[in-house]
């Protein structure tokens, strides 16, 4: 269905991948994996043809069509919702609107009906007809009323565009399906649904995601973007990742092996080199020793940051309780009446579609922002880490470069310190004395995260702390999270995130009422189902 050959891109001279030969075909979801800069999008984009490589092909099956999940949210502002999930079939868009025009002449001539004849045609083959019918399952499935069929892109909010527009990509059943993050800003029960179209879905699916849970449910196959190269491998983003794990441990134990057979050797030939009894054995040792090498660990881009959260006390058995707490921002009430008390070995996910509800909450027992009604009592031993959504104010206009920044929050200020605490998150050489206002999200996250550990907290709270990072960062976050003693409440939306890290799910509706779910996140999303 679609063929890679010989494929190499190079920026500035540089390569970013190359020789790239892979076949794609159909029955199959293939997961994009790779760290930040590794070229998954920009892989993408070589076989959606928005970029040409440097060398090499992409083919495709003539006759076939390709659809592509569109990152522009404005692009579309112009349209109705139907025309731009229709525009998701070029082809039928168009005979659909010369059809119309051609009707709308108020000269309809002889020709006009010929050619209106032939666009019929086309039309019917296509499954025109039923168009609005499918966009109409394609946008309910992903959680968005009929009723905004005939409203303007423009008038939608963010989130809804992101569903509008994934609607365009899965709209007329296409031979190829590239995906770029399909994930982001849906809905658990947006993300069931488009898990259950894409396994029922017969063409080939390409999907770039950060989502653990979403790449071991659908894909059949891994593509890994890293070492320069790109490769396919059988199997799940789970499969993939502990068999290059054992892979990566069985190189480093055979390289041990082989560095103290060296030693060995080594130490026996100048020993015994100038003995002529063992002149011989020497000698054949030399021969075995030369043969010997210690194989070099591929380099790759995928690099894991060290996360992990030290308590520098235990909490007693008052930890936090929650009493009534309402407030309502820009007239609308995001928090109702909302009490609930938190256990010595609570860890608490807060989920759902409310997010403002979720952080407005966080800002009030961070003492960020004051209750309307009702009240909370931290324990007298609990001590506090908050990671915001929102982490701009820590770094906008900061003129501090990093090791500055991090100064601010702990008294062990020397260099040596702190280089070794930047660089277990891997901020390494020159790197550290960069301005914190210039870093990107995700090196500003990590920052965050380095500014909690050395807080020594016995209690958590972090709004969305996944957030512009790659696959090794969050699962690094995750490993923490999953270690960590203490108590925590967290929100987010990375399913293998909150499930293995939380014991005790809360939702806020769209009303601001409390729900709380004394079960497992894969319990809830089943009752949700």
């Amino acid at each position: 269905m679609l063929d890679v050959i010989n494929v190499s891109v190079n920026f500035s001279g540089q390569p970013l991948f190359k020789d790239v030969n892979l076949k794609f075909t159909p029955g199959n979801c293939y997961g994009v994996i790779g760290a930040n800069g590794a070229g998954k999008s920009t892989f993408l984009r070589v076989l959606s043809g928005n970029l040409e490589p440097t060398t090499g092909d992409v083919a495709i099956k003539k006759g076939a069509r390709m659809s592509v999940l569109k990152q522009d949210h404005f692009a579309y502002d112009e349209y109705t919702v139907l025309d731009t999930v229709i525009m998701g079939n070029k082809h039928l868009y168009d005979v659909m609107k010369e059809k119309d025009a051609l009707y709308m002449k108020p000269d309809f001539s002889d020709e006009d009906g010929i050619r209106a004849a032939e666009l019929e045609g086309e039309f019917a083959e296509m499954d025109g007809w039923e168009a609005e019918s499918n966009v109409s399952r394609l946008i309910q499935g992903l959680g968005l009323s009929n009723d905004i069929l005939y409203s303007q892109m423009s008038t939608l909010t963010g989130k809804e565009k992101v569903k509008v527009l994934l609607a365009q990509a899965l709209f007329g059943n296409p031979d190829i399906i590239l995906l770029d993050e399909p994930t982001n800003h849906l809905d658990i029960k947006a993300i069931n649904w488009l898990e259950d179209f894409l396994l029922d879905y017969e063409g080939t699916v390409i999907v770039v995601s950060h989502d653990r849970h979403f790449l071991n449910t659908v894909c059949t196959n891994i593509v890994d973007v890293d070492y320069g190269k790109i490769k396919m491998y059988v199997g799940n983003y789970e499969f993939w990742y502990e068999s290059s794990q054992m892979v990566q441990k069985m190189i480093r134990d055979q390289n041990k092996k082989n560095e103290d057979k060296i030693k060995e050797l080594q130490t026996f030939i100048q020993r015994f080199s100038a003995n002529k009894s063992k002149s011989k054995q020497a000698t054949s040792r030399r021969k075995l020793l030369d043969k010997l090498s210690v194989e070099e660990m591929p380099a790759s881009s995928r690099r894991y940051p060290f996360v992990g959260f030290t308590m520098d006390r235990e909490a007693g058995k008052d930890i936090l309780t929650v009493d009534g707490i309402s407030k309502t921002i820009d007239g609308v009430k995001v928090l109702d009446n909302v009490s609930f008390m938190v256990g010595r070995e609570d860890k608490i996910a807060f989920v759902g579609e409310n997010e403002i509800a979720n952080t407005t909450l966080f800002k009030i027992l961070m003492g960020e922002m004051e209750p309307d009604e009702g009240s909370f009592k931290w324990g007298v031993t609990i001590t506090k880490s908050y990671f915001p959504m929102d982490n701009s104010e820590f770094f906008n206009d900061c003129e501090l470069n990093m090791i500055d920044w991090l100064g601010q929050y702990t008294s062990e200020t020397t260099e040596t310190f702190m280089r070794s605490f930047l660089g277990k998150m891997l901020f390494s050489g020159d790197d550290v004395y960069k301005q914190v206002k210039v870093l990107s999200g995700g090196e500003k996250v990590r920052c965050m995260l380095s500014r909690m550990m050395l807080f020594g907290s016995n209690f958590l709270v972090l709004d969305q702390p996944t957030n512009h990072l790659d696959l090794e960062s969050i699962t690094a976050v995750n490993d923490g999270l999953k270690a960590f003693k203490g108590n925590i409440i967290f929100a987010s939306h990375d399913h293998e995130f909150i499930s293995t890290v939380a014991n005790r799910i809360m939702e806020i509706d769209g009303e601001g009422h409390l729900a709380d779910k004394l079960c497992t996140y894969d319990e809830y999303v089943e009752m949700q189902a």
